[in-house]
């Protein structure tokens, strides 16, 4: 009986061997496995496969596509002003690109958190289509701030996807809270369009009152208090008396109920130089 108990506790010598031959590829092939991912770490984030063209960056994109898993048919509604280009590179998706590990809820986190889109939607259809629906923030005037330009929305919120070059058919705002307070004087202005039209730009004043500028060089200065009144008064001297097409500098109204007036000097030397003339003529 002990002789059996011995021989039942001990493997054949075939079978040892064998256990030991694959226990030694297995780890040979592990450190070669592991050596070779770390050299191509090594590449990928040191730069020297990231470059256009290059086949090493296509891999995850033609195995995603062998297994079904490419963003072969993506979907985008919703741009008015950007584009695709833009959206999809803030969610970190190329055009058959791989979609594994893609999630959808943190990609339209990101789309809302960037400052020209109001809500973004995204959804993952599987295995290999991708549709995105977004709102942009509507582009309402441009913001003047020091030296820099900003597209802004009615909110008065920057959107840093649009150059204000572009824009130029905007309104024009400028000095430190303007871009959150344009939206109302725009609004009142829309009122009488004979001054919008002539408006070229608006100066907020100390953050409490207007200056608008017009194409015809004349500043009206707006009051810090009951502003609307004295626009609809500057369109009503406007429409009774001309007074935006005289020769004058500007039109100050910030004091309640009077109005001054300042001459250019253009307009004062032509009629200095007109009374010089009838002088001489009379003699």
């Amino acid at each position: 009986m002990n002789d059996f108990a011995v021989y039942e506790r001990r493997s054949p010598s075939w079978l040892d061997q064998g256990n030991s031959l694959k226990v030694r590829f297995l780890a040979r092939a592990s450190a070669l496995l592991l050596l070779g991912g770390a050299i191509m770490s090594g590449l990928a984030q040191g730069g020297y496969l990231d470059y256009e063209g290059s086949p090493w960056m296509q891999l995850p994109g033609k195995a995603a596509g062998i297994v079904g898993m490419a963003a072969q048919e993506i979907t985008i509604t919703g741009l008015e002003h950007h584009e695709p280009e833009q959206l999809l590179s803030a969610i970190g998706v190329e055009p058959g690109g791989s979609l594994m590990g893609f999630d959808a809820v943190q990609a339209r986190n990101i789309l809302q958190n960037l400052d020209w889109v109001q809500s973004a939607k995204v959804q993952r259809l599987f295995p290999n289509q991708l549709v995105v629906e977004v709102k942009e923030r509507e582009p309402f005037a441009i913001w003047q701030r020091g030296t820099a330009y900003y597209v802004i929305d009615k909110a008065g919120a920057a959107m840093s996807g649009l150059e204000a070059s572009q824009m130029v058919r905007l309104p024009l705002v400028t000095g430190e809270g303007a871009n959150v307070a344009a939206a109302e004087l725009i609004n009142q202005l829309s009122a009488y369009p004979d001054i919008m039209l002539q408006v070229k730009a608006a100066a907020r004043v100390g953050s409490r009152r207007w200056t608008l500028y017009l194409d015809n060089g004349i500043t009206v200065q707006l009051p810090e208090r009951d502003w609307q009144q004295a626009i609809a008064m500057a369109d009503q001297l406007n429409k009774t008396q001309k007074i935006l097409a005289r020769g004058i500098r500007s039109l100050d109204l910030r004091l309640p109920g009077r109005v001054t007036v300042e001459v250019a000097e253009i307009a004062a030397a032509d009629m200095k130089a007109a009374d010089k003339k009838t002088v001489a003529g009379t003699n």
